[in-house]
Formats: structure tokens, C-alpha cells, sequence
């Protein structure tokens, strides 16, 4: 990662104790700047998507979203990516050509309308169910059960790892877990869409999609997109540090994802497959109803 592009320095007037007078100081503020997405027609590169992310990770934020949006579903279908080189130099970084191989599902021309996004909403007009049907989501296999306490420390062992975070203090973060609670690995964006997204790209890129068993934890509110990239992936639980929304209930719910949120502070809520998490806390008084 270009850590220079991915956090900037800032020259900041700070406001605050002991006395509450403005004072100069030294600040770093996350990266912002737009990627494009481009694929092969004949001799020719089109676009497809256009996003505002942090610089970094970006061959796996490219194909995170190539893989939620059903567009690739193997290694094969994604054989090759590059910056682009022609364009102006400072933007070479920020224009990725993709080649995709013969199984990959080329989008007909009234689709690519809606691959519009940005660092705040995700990629967006997808209001149904049936569209995750249609592009060929299957419900997720049932996991583990999973222990009430290792879904509590989740938000807690991934902040421990966000080197950006620690610097900015302005970047969400997704974190892919086995079974076991051990980090599989992480990865921070301006965007909660685009971290997942590089997340989930990791993942496959490393040949480990389906995630089969695998838990994510995000720093911020389960929305749709982020429940659907879940499905299409795999994973078997999202815990979301914020709220989640009503269709992403309703995806978890019909897809079979295990779905948890307000995750902190040791307490946390389910909202779909609650019958996977065990509450692995017994009280006192129970015990001593169970003694002979």
C-alpha cells in the first residue's frame, strides 16, 4: 500500500482541554480518491464502475466487487489485472483495467447504469431479493455453532489491528475470522463497502472462496450490499458494530447468514440464525438447580 496516498498530513487548529483555546497542530486525515473500474470489448477498455476509495488494495477491492456483483465466480473468469497507462500520470494508479475470462457474466448494457458508487453508499439499486437469486446467490451452509462471547470480542480484536485507524482515526474496517476467532486478515477503507469488498477480494484471490464457516466483523451498520457481498462469498456470520437495516435482516434471514449487530461493549443482538450462537455464559442459581 502507498501509505503517502492512503493517509495524508493536515495542518489542523485543534480545540479543546485545558482551557478550550484554539491551538496549531499536525493531523492525518484518511485518503480519498476515485478508482475506475475498466473491462475488455474487442480492442477496447469500457468502463464499468466508478468508486471513491482509500488508494490500496485495490486488485482486491476490484475483484470483491466483480465477485458480489456475480460478474466472476471462479479464479479463471478474473485471468489478469493492471493500472492503466493511459491516461495522465497521477491517475495511473486510480484506473484498473480488468480481464475477464470466458466464464466470466458480462453485464447487458441496461445494467451497467446502475454500477455507480461511492465510499458512502456502496454500489446501490438493487431493492429486491430476487436480484441475488438472480445472479446466482444459493443460501449459505449452515455453521458452527458459535460461542456468545468470541461474537462479542470480535469489534475488539479487529480494532486491535487497524494500523490505519490508528493513524487517522477516519477509516472503516472488515475482518474475516475462522471458526476459532483467529484473524484471517483485515482490511480498511474510507468506505464500509470498500473494505469488505477488499476483503472479500483477498479471499478470493487466495483461492478461499467459498468462505465456508468463515465470521466477518465490520466496524459500522449492516446494510444490503454488505449482507449480499457475505452471501455471495460464503460466510456464515456478519457481526456489525452499528445497526443493521431491514432488507439486510431479510437477506441474512432467507440466505442463511447468522447476523449480529450492535456488537459492543460485550453485548450484541441477533437478528438472523440465532439457533448457530450458544450462550455459553451460565449462571449460578442454574448450576445449582442442576446439582443432585
Amino acid at each position: 500500500m502507498n501509505r503517502a496516498r492512503a493517509a495524508a498530513r493536515v495542518r489542523i487548529r485543534r480545540y479543546g482541554p485545558p482551557d478550550g483555546r484554539a491551538r496549531g497542530a499536525d493531523d492525518r486525515v484518511a485518503g480519498e480518491e476515485p478508482l475506475e473500474l475498466r473491462y475488455r470489448v474487442g480492442d477496447a477498455w469500457e468502463p464499468l464502475v466508478v468508486t471513491m476509495r482509500t488508494p490500496g488494495a485495490d486488485f482486491e477491492l476490484a475483484a470483491g466487487f466483480l465477485l458480489a456483483e456475480g460478474i466472476v465466480r471462479e479464479r479463471r473468469d478474473l485471468p489478469g489485472m493492471a493500472y492503466c497507462v493511459d491516461v495522465d500520470e497521477d491517475q495511473h494508479y486510480n484506473v484498473v483495467n480488468v480481464d475477464l475470462g470466458p466464464g466470466a457474466r458480462l453485464p447487458a448494457a441496461h445494467e451497467l447504469r446502475r454500477f455507480a458508487a461511492t465510499s458512502a453508499c456502496g454500489v446501490c439499486g438493487k431493492g429486491q431479493l430476487e436480484a441475488l437469486s438472480m445472479a446466482g446467490c444459493a443460501s449459505v451452509p449452515p455453521i458452527a455453532p458459535v460461542n456468545a462471547s468470541l461474537i462479542a470480542s470480535l469489534p475488539e480484536r479487529m480494532r486491535e489491528r487497524q494500523d490505519l485507524f490508528e493513524r487517522t482515526g477516519g477509516l472503516h474496517a472488515a475482518a474475516l475470522f475462522g471458526a476459532d476467532g483467529a484473524l484471517l486478515a483485515l482490511r480498511e477503507d474510507v468506505g464500509r463497502h470498500n473494505a469488505l469488498d477488499k476483503l472479500l477480494g483477498w479471499a478470493f484471490l487466495e483461492g478461499r472462496v467459498p468462505v465456508h464457516g468463515a465470521l466477518v466483523c465490520v466496524s459500522g451498520r449492516a446494510s444490503f450490499e454488505l449482507a449480499q457481498k457475505c452471501v455471495a462469498a460464503g460466510v456464515g456470520l456478519l457481526a456489525a458494530v452499528s445497526a443493521p437495516s431491514s432488507l439486510a435482516v431479510d437477506v441474512a434471514r432467507r440466505f442463511g447468514l447468522t447476523l449480529a449487530g450492535f456488537v459492543r461493549a460485550g453485548r450484541f443482538n441477533v437478528y438472523a440464525g440465532a439457533e448457530r450462537v450458544v450462550d455459553d455464559v451460565t449462571s449460578t442459581s442454574d448450576a445449582d438447580r442442576s446439582r443432585p
